[in-house]
């Protein structure tokens, strides 16, 4: 594995000035920053500001799909497509963004997918029917796909080596909060305003965060230079030398299947609390076991990965998670059918995963450091892929207590502990 480091460099920098990579593949030294970066601290709260807008527009109605089956007088399978086709247009256009950001400038695409965010979440609050719905949050996710790509390539762009993990971890904490607390304003602007409130407040927000993204973030965009390949070349260059790396594949496979573990909690969560009773207002008190303590994760994340080196966090952070999940089994299996005996023993999921997500997602984008923008939209695409795939599989069986989408989450970490043990023999090999 590596990162920004001597080797990593100065190998990429190589392989351009020989020709043998394309455009996009430039590293980062040959990209200009045209206005001064802002403080460090305005910077890093806009990075998380864009990063996190794609998680609370997901999120937010989360409290209100318990509902819209009555409301809409649909199945609850057909309520789930407006859950999963935010995924999958969340995660399948940051495959386009990150190669147009690494072209055509990281600021330019942002403010072009917010524009589409605002547009979905209007016409999601004028939404007549499901249908109509289910396609204006595609819209939605389509527009925020590029918060998160073009989020993580800035943070790549802009920081090196364990600062980038330090900087991936505080991140990580402050999304952790999005969840939950997207999971309770949903609730309380369901029950107090109606479920078109909650698309108002995204619209809102993605006008906000439109013009910090205008008068604050640094604007990197290619040097000129001459005999440019087509972008669509550079991009199918671009994911083709990706594609011929080992690691980052494993590290995307980890990354990915992870998420899926967490997707598949969102997607099930609403109806495994409402077997016990709880409803649209109390949602999220219980979905913030896995955010809170992903939160603590990240802290220690932060703390830990000088010392101990990204490698050995993250076994720390999948064992974690292994005994989160069989902890939650075990107590089904024993008749525990409680909202608390459910939530409880995911703290030690969420904190697993605030251990585990910060460095795989630094082994993501750093593996080829001048590929930062492509290997994000990599990474974020398999990870709303598989999470869309997770989420669907909540309505494949029944949920009258905790057991089977304890089961589901456990499949999704198993495949993830089988990559990061095939990770880990690759790089002794």
């Amino acid at each position: 594995m590596s990162f920004c480091d001597g080797a990593g460099w100065y190998g990429g920098h190589a392989a351009w000035a020989r020709g043998g990579l394309p455009y996009a593949a430039r590293p980062i030294a040959a990209i200009r920053h045209l206005p001064a970066s802002p403080p460090r601290g305005l910077l890093v709260a806009n990075l998380i500001a864009q990063l996190a807008f794609g998680l609370l527009a997901m999120t937010l109605c989360i409290p209100s799909m318990q509902e819209w089956g009555a409301i809409f007088g649909a199945s609850q399978a057909h309520v789930q497509l407006s859950f999963s086709g935010y995924v999958v247009a969340y995660g399948g256009l940051q495959l386009l963004y990150g190669p147009l950001s690494d072209r055509l400038g990281r600021r330019r695409v942002l403010l072009a997918g917010l524009g589409l965010a605002f547009v979905g979440s209007v016409l999601a609050a004028l939404a007549p029917g499901l249908d109509a719905l289910i396609a204006a949050r595609v819209l939605q996710g389509a527009g925020a796909a590029a918060g998160m790509v073009v989020g993580r390539a800035l943070v790549q762009d802009l920081f090196q080596g364990a600062e980038r993990t330090r900087v991936m971890a505080w991140i990580g904490m402050a999304m952790g909060l999005c969840p939950p607390s997207a999971a309770i304003i949903g609730g309380q602007l369901h029950v107090r305003l109606g479920w078109q409130a909650g698309f108002v407040l995204m619209a809102v927000l993605a006008a906000v965060l439109a013009f910090a993204a205008w008068r604050s973030l640094p604007d990197t965009r290619p040097a000129p230079a001459a005999g440019q390949p087509p972008w669509w070349t550079a991009m199918r260059s671009a994911y083709a030398r990706l594609a011929r790396e080992p690691v980052f594949l494993l590290h995307v496979a980890i990354l990915a299947l992870s998420t899926a573990t967490f997707y598949t909690f969102l997607g099930g969560a609403p109806l495994v609390l409402g077997s016990y009773g709880v409803g649209p207002a109390g949602i999220g008190w219980y979905i913030a076991c896995i955010p809170l303590s992903y939160i603590v994760g990240n802290y220690l994340t932060s703390r830990l990965v000088r010392r101990l080196g990204d490698r050995r966090v993250m076994v720390v952070g999948q064992v974690l998670t292994l005994a989160g999940l069989a902890l939650c089994i075990g107590l089904a299996l024993a008749g525990w059918h409680t909202a608390l005996a459910f939530a409880l023993p995911l703290t030690l999921l969420g904190l697993g995963h605030g251990l585990l997500m910060p460095a795989a997602l630094s082994g993501t984008v750093g593996v080829v450091p001048a590929l930062a923008g492509a290997a994000s939209a990599v990474g974020g695409l398999m990870q709303q892929l598989t999470g869309a795939a997770g989420a669907w599989t909540v309505g494949l069986v029944t949920h009258q207590g905790a057991l089977n989408l304890g089961l589901l989450m456990l499949g999704s970490a198993l495949l993830a502990g089988a990559a990061m043990v095939a990770l880990g023999r690759f790089s002794r090999a």
